[in-house]
């Protein structure tokens, strides 16, 4: 990971692969194809990383993120590429640190992990977990996944898995160690241990208003300074839905039905009330969690969310597949030739005047 001045700021892509082969669709082939083009034209236009959020439902195509990043590993040389998470409750962190490492050293030392609970549960049954053990399951693996991580030859033992007696996990990773980052999506408890173990944290903001999320990063640092670790090198992100294209009109009416669509499929099997345009139009004001807009107006809202939550990389999150792709590869593109620019100027600026 690169040296974070008061000044600088990682910013990048997030996205699930959203796919859509019921309803006649992009495929989940097609969506696979597209996104090896992202991650090259991300780094063609000077993003800083592309992550992947691990899913297995038929709306998404990115059931195996480490071996989609692969793909487009031997064809950048700068983009880090991330998970946006692995599920590692319901997988084996001996596998993942493999794909990973991996994928790390296929890159060059690119690779990184974001671990999380995940916001679907699709992976337990499939896997063949107990929703009961869905907490004691995420602490426990990511406990083995830090030992793996840390030492060539593990000796573990746990009450979900096998144990393992001073067995070597390879390869090893080119970085040293692999970056781990803890995704989460407002739990206090998940921000605290992301700061206990000095690990940098990722808070995925959906809804409401950013700056609700400053105590958490309170929370965060607290925890860490009590753990003995060094406050500033901490490392902070955010995970935001958003659209960027040439005027703010164009992209509000581009990106509405899409968002509408999948917030309402969401809406219907978790019990909320309808997505409407109000509420849509209310998410993208300056203070909401969609970064929908034009360029100048997205890099407003990433300056104002830098100063509320004091973050070192921002995601956008990009997931649009009843749109054309070209939409998407202009959203990227403006991210990276227009928005990009226009923030660090402004945060170099701030840094200067004091």
């Amino acid at each position: 990971m690169s040296d974070l001045t008061t000044s600088s700021i990682e910013i990048g892509i997030s996205t699930f692969l959203e796919a859509a082969p019921r309803a006649g669709g992009v495929t989940h082939a097609e969506r696979l194809r597209q996104a090896v083009e992202e991650i090259n034209l991300a780094e063609q236009v000077g993003l800083d990383v592309y992550a992947i959020g691990e899913h297995h439902r038929a709306d998404y195509a990115s059931s195996a993120p480490a071996v989609i990043l692969a793909a487009a590993a031997s064809t950048t040389k700068r983009i880090r590429l991330s998970s946006a998470v692995t599920v590692l409750s319901s997988d084996d962190p001996v596998r993942v640190y493999q794909a990973f490492s991996t994928l790390d050293g296929l890159s060059n030392g690119r690779a990184e992990i974001m671990a999380g609970r995940g916001s679907f549960i699709e992976s337990f049954p499939l896997f063949g977990y107990d929703l009961n053990h869905y907490d004691s399951l995420f602490d426990e693996k990511l406990e083995l996944l830090l030992a793996i991580r840390e030492s060539e030859k593990v000796s573990w033992r746990g009450g979900h898995r096998p144990a393992i007696d001073n067995l070597g996990v390879y390869p090893r990773s080119v970085q040293e160690p692999l970056p781990v980052w803890i995704g989460t999506g407002g739990n206090p408890d998940s921000a605290i241990r992301a700061g206990m173990l000095g690990l940098p944290v990722v808070f995925a903001i959906i809804g409401g208003m950013p700056e609700r999320f400053a105590p958490l990063v309170n929370l965060y640092k607290e925890a860490a300074a009590k753990a003995g670790h060094d406050v500033s090198k901490l490392q902070i992100a955010t995970h935001s839905h958003g659209f960027i294209s040439d005027t703010t009109e164009k992209a509000a009416d581009l990106f509405y039905p899409s968002t509408a669509a999948q917030m309402n499929t969401i809406g219907r099997e978790r019990g909320w009330p309808p997505y409407t345009r109000d509420s849509f139009d209310a998410a993208r004001s300056l203070r909401g969690a969609l970064y929908v807009g034009d360029p100048e107006y997205v890099a407003e809202k990433i300056v104002l969310l830098r100063k509320n939550l004091g973050l070192t990389r921002f995601l956008l999150h990009v997931d649009v597949s009843t749109l054309p792709h070209r939409e998407l590869l202009r959203t990227i593109e403006l991210l990276g030739t227009k928005v990009a620019p226009i923030v660090r100027k402004e945060l170099a600026r701030g840094a200067a005047q004091g």
